[in-house]
Order: C-alpha cells, then sequence, then structure tokens
C-alpha cells in the first residue's frame, strides 16, 4: 500500500488537491480541529444522502412488484419473488466490487459515478411497468440493475471509516448507515402515495388503470422510479464539486490480504446476521405479508406496513452506534443475535406465519417489527466492532466492512428466495424462520467465543 501525504496543506483551505486531499491525519487532534472535522463530516453528509438514493432505487422493485398483478402482469406468486430478489443478486455481487474501489480510484469518482449510474435502470423500470405486455425476462434485466444501489453501500462506508479518527468511527458510520438505511423506507412509503396521482405531469405519462375486485383506479407506476432522477443528478452534481478523496491507495493485489485473516470469515458469519437480515427481510416483508395474510377478508395492505421495518431497523442503526462508541460493539452484537433468535423461534412456536384469523397480524407485526429494530442495535454494533478487530490496520478494518457488506447484501436475494421456496414447498414460511434461527444461533456462538467473552482473543 502506498499512501501520499504533504508536510504542509495545499493551498485550498481544505487541502485538496485535485480528487486527493493534500494531507490526512484525522488522529491528529490539531488537524482534525483545523481542518479534519469539517472535511469529513461534509464528506459523511454528500455520502450519505446519495447512499439513500441507493438503498431506494435498490429496494424499489420490492415496493413495485405487489402492484403489477392489479394493473394486467400475468406474474405468478415465484416470478414476483424472483423480480424482488434479482436487486439483491445483482447488489450482493455488485458490493464484492465496491469493496475495492475506494483505495483504487477515490472517493469523489466512486461516489459521482455510481450516484448517476441509478439513473439507468429508473428510466428502463419506468418504462416496463406502463405496458402490461413488458416481458417478465426484460423485468428481470431491469430489476438485476436496480441493483446497482445495493453495491454502493460497500464503497461509501470504508471511505467514511478512512475519513473519521478511531473515537467517531461507530457514530460516523452508525450515522451514515442508518440515515443511508432510510432509503428502504422512504421507497415503500413514498411509492404507494406518488403513484396515486399525476405527480410528475405529463413527463412522467400516462396512468395505469389497477383493479381490486370490482374497484378500478387509476395509478401512475412509473411515478415510483421517475422521481429519483433529479435527486440522483443533483446529488451526482453536489459530489463532483465538493467531494476529494483519502490519499490512501493500494492495488486490488495488496487489498486481498483481508482474506488471509480468520477473522475476516468470523466478522463475515455476524455481519450477515445483522445486516442480512435487516436487507433480507425488508426485500421479503411486503409479499410475506400478503401471501400469509393476504387470504383473508379485509385482508391488510402490504405497503401500509412494509415501510415501518426498515424505518425502525435504520432508527436504531443510527441511535446504537453512539451507544456503541460507549460500551464497545461485541456485546450489542451479543444481545441483537440473542433477540432476534428468540423472535423467530415465536414466530414459528406461535403460529403466526400459518395464521387461522386476522387477529394474529398484530403479533406478527410485533415480532418482525422486534427483529428489525434489533438488526439495526446489531449493526450499529458490528460498525464499531470491526475497526477494532481491525485496529492494527486501519485500511484492512475498512476493505473488511465492504466485504461483509458485500455479502450480507445477498439478503435481499437469499431471503426472497427460501421464503418463497418454503412457502411453495409446505404452504409456509416456518421452515425459513427455523434456519435463520439456527443461523443466529452459530453466528452469536462466534461473536460470544472470538470478541465478548473474558479472556477472548480479540475484544471489541
Amino acid at each position: 500500500m502506498s499512501v501520499r501525504t504533504a508536510n504542509e496543506l495545499g493551498p485550498r483551505p481544505t487541502g485538496e488537491t485535485g480528487d486527493f486531499l493534500a494531507r490526512w491525519e484525522p488522529e491528529n487532534e490539531a488537524f482534525w480541529r483545523q481542518v479534519g472535522s469539517r472535511v469529513a463530516w461534509r464528506t459523511l453528509a454528500i455520502t450519505t444522502s446519495a447512499l439513500v438514493l441507493s438503498f431506494a432505487t435498490w429496494f424499489v422493485v420490492s415496493a413495485l412488484v405487489v402492484r403489477l398483478p392489479a394493473v394486467g402482469f400475468k406474474f405468478d406468486t415465484m416470478q414476483l419473488f424472483w423480480l424482488a430478489a434479482m436487486p439483491g443478486l445483482a447488489g450482493g455481487t455488485l458490493r464484492i466490487l465496491h469493496t475495492f474501489l475506494v483505495p483504487i480510484y477515490g472517493t469523489r469518482k466512486v461516489i459521482v459515478a455510481s450516484t448517476l449510474l441509478k439513473i439507468v435502470p429508473c428510466v428502463g423500470l419506468a418504462a416496463a411497468v406502463t405496458n402490461p405486455a413488458t416481458p417478465f425476462w426484460l423485468f428481470m434485466v431491469w430489476a438485476l440493475l436496480a441493483g446497482l444501489g445495493g453495491g454502493d453501500f460497500s464503497s461509501h462506508m470504508p471511505s467514511t471509516s478512512l475519513f473519521f479518527p478511531k473515537r467517531l468511527q461507530g457514530a460516523a458510520l452508525g450515522i451514515q448507515a442508518g440515515i443511508g438505511n432510510f432509503g428502504v423506507s422512504l421507497t415503500q412509503f413514498v411509492t404507494p402515495w406518488i403513484i396515486g396521482f399525476a405527480a410528475l405531469g405529463a413527463l412522467g405519462g400516462p396512468p395505469q388503470l389497477a383493479k381490486k375486485g370490482a374497484v378500478a383506479k387509476e395509478v401512475w407506476l412509473q411515478n415510483g422510479v421517475l422521481w429519483y432522477v433529479p435527486a440522483l443528478l443533483l446529488i451526482g452534481v453536489v459530489a463532483y464539486v465538493l467531494l476529494r478523496s483519502v490519499p490512501v491507495k493500494a492495488s486490488l493485489r495488496e487489498q486481498l490480504d483481508i482474506f488471509k485473516d480468520k477473522h475476516t470469515w468470523f466478522c463475515t458469519i455476524t455481519y450477515v446476521m445483522t445486516f442480512g437480515v435487516f436487507s433480507g427481510l425488508a426485500a421479503a416483508f411486503p409479499l410475506l405479508i400478503k401471501t400469509v395474510y393476504g387470504g383473508f377478508a379485509n385482508a391488510p395492505d402490504p405497503l401500509k406496513y412494509a415501510f415501518l421495518g426498515p424505518l425502525i431497523g435504520s432508527a436504531s442503526r443510527v441511535l446504537f452506534g453512539f451507544v456503541a462508541d460507549r460500551t464497545g460493539g461485541a456485546i450489542l452484537t451479543q444481545i441483537a443475535g440473542t433477540v432476534m433468535l428468540a423472535c423467530a423461534v415465536a414466530l414459528v412456536a406461535a403460529g403466526l406465519l400459518t395464521p387461522s384469523s386476522l387477529e394474529q397480524f398484530p403479533a406478527f407485526v410485533a415480532l418482525m417489527l422486534t427483529m428489525f429494530f434489533f438488526s439495526g442495535v446489531g449493526n450499529a454494533a458490528t460498525f464499531r466492532q470491526y475497526p477494532v478487530i481491525f485496529s492494527h490496520n486501519p485500511r484492512q478494518g475498512a476493505q473488511v466492512l465492504g466485504w461483509t457488506a458485500a455479502v450480507a447484501a445477498y439478503g435481499p436475494f437469499v431471503f426472497s428466495m427460501l421464503v418463497g421456496a418454503s412457502i411453495a414447498r409446505t404452504g409456509s414460511a416456518s421452515t425459513f424462520f427455523v434456519g435463520l434461527a439456527a443461523y443466529c444461533l452459530l453466528a452469536i456462538g462466534i461473536n460470544w467465543w472470538f470478541y465478548t467473552r473474558r479472556g477472548c482473543e480479540r475484544p471489541s
């Protein structure tokens, strides 16, 4: 790894020279007070705004698929689960790539390019949803490209970890991830509202006729994705003008050293338990509500409840970043995993996944929202935990954040596929939640042995 520094700040007040800052010493208290804090928090504000749109466009397909049958699309339940799953498949794969981008190209280039690229699937999906004759394979292509937003997390978060001193990393990363994750709630909250009227006027195109029983009304499904286009353009321009990069450079080959450390793999397991559960349940929650409780009279509208899970999980992630800086991350990860395990068991044991009446729905929602809350707590904890585990090499700590996020980003794909398969083969999602409980048990066992118990290998 090569590090470019300068003895003096560059001619600009922030020490900026081209794409890269001339000097960056966040652990130097004088430098942090005079220059570092201002640059770091400004960068955090811009990259977090970009990340909100990344999550929103990543999950927009899951908010739209539940509406497709009503406007004339002849997709079966498994096809709808496939559409909800594809952004997760792409997002996880792209996060592997994003893990290594910042040390090669720098924060500025990566944020600008990734923000503007998301305009492509937004425009494509807008065209697809307006025509019931759009083939399933083309929908799959646009759903796959919606995963561009899912990849961004693994470059945004490692970038942020480089900008802040260790004492503030839990808070900074918690803020970025938590507020970024509000993008999931944003798309699930705004979509049912903005598709209900001609929000974009003539530019938005004609409406579709949505039928529910004998009732029909006009909707503009394309609005659900088109409204992101001007926002993406704005953030892309702001990022180009105001962002700079930390002067840390490493080739792809140099960055692969993280895979030689067993703790990279242990962190991957615990991160899947936290963010994997958050992202996976966020993608599957709308269709899970529709499938499990949609057959009852006066069945709940999935999108009226689905946004609450990501909202709660995102909020707890922001709040508990500050807590993790004070308590340490490992103990919070342990608590979060234990509660999620208990919720998964309770959903099965109480028969809430095989309900006999709609009266069971409130308990189902309560347990699901509890899982979302503690997935956020655990996620905030890991942002504090991993830099400490790899405190001997901050660059490795940043890379591990990116890598673990890449693997956990397969959550929407894996959860949607496994929930769909569980329902198709057994008639309920119970089998899936039994497997989820077993995975949580494995993860908290690893976390306890290596990071939490007295005398553990790397207390964090």
